[in-house]
């Protein structure tokens, strides 16, 4: 590098720099600061919440045997279910997810109202294999995982359908009718070409635009 009087010194190499602070080693000072950085994200009024999910299951089986799984994800799919579907007598509470992140905080109660934050799931007295979970609150993305590991965990999956209610808001439903005219419940299905039962509904019209599904 040539400086103003045509002095020719050499330039500092930043990657040298670079690699000596990859290897300075972590002081107690930097592991402090991390340590308060992790409590700070996940407290809140004071306490250190734990974000480890709990599946509580009324039942004594260690693996439930399931023959079909409906999952009802959000407020309008979970309303839906309590409208169209858990509206009778024929469904018992047999499980509920306890959880807590930044958005939602979920109990152990069964005894909920429509507006709380919950995830419970239910077992269709005449049928015992057939399940549903409704869940109406928001699970952060580092416990999706941890969700879906922990309630497939407790089923037996050999033979296992499962279906995902989501709504229109999420999958973006196009049409050229209007929204007045369509017929309540309004219903329409996704299926892989792999899935050879009959559909509950009528399937998606083409051409459509569908876009972050919950479920691929």
């Amino acid at each position: 590098m040539a400086t103003f009087f045509g002095e020719v010194v050499v330039a500092p190499s930043r990657a040298g720099l670079d690699e000596e602070e990859e290897a300075r080693e972590e002081t107690p000072e930097d592991r402090e600061i991390r340590r308060e950085i992790e409590k700070k994200r996940y407290r809140q009024r004071g306490e250190i919440k734990e974000r480890e999910i709990q599946v509580l299951w009324s039942c004594a089986e260690e693996s439930l045997v399931c023959s079909r799984f409906i999952v009802a994800i959000g407020r309008n799919a979970a309303a839906f279910l309590s409208s169209f579907i858990l509206d009778s007598v024929c469904w018992e509470v047999i499980g509920v997810v306890k959880l807590w992140n930044e958005w939602c905080k979920t109990s152990s109660t069964t005894n909920v109202l429509a507006t709380d934050s919950f995830c419970l799931f239910y077992r269709l007295i005449s049928d015992p294999t057939v399940l549903l979970c409704q869940c109406s609150c928001y699970v952060a993305e580092d416990q999706q995982f941890q969700w879906l590991e922990k309630v497939f965990g407790s089923m037996q999956k050999k033979g296992l359908q499962v279906t995902i209610l989501s709504t229109c808001p999420v999958a973006d439903y196009k049409t050229q009718e209007s929204t007045l005219t369509l017929v309540s419940p309004f219903l329409r299905a996704l299926k892989t070409k792999e899935f050879q039962e009959q559909v509950c509904c009528p399937l998606l019209e083409q051409p459509n635009i569908v876009r972050d599904l919950p479920a691929a």
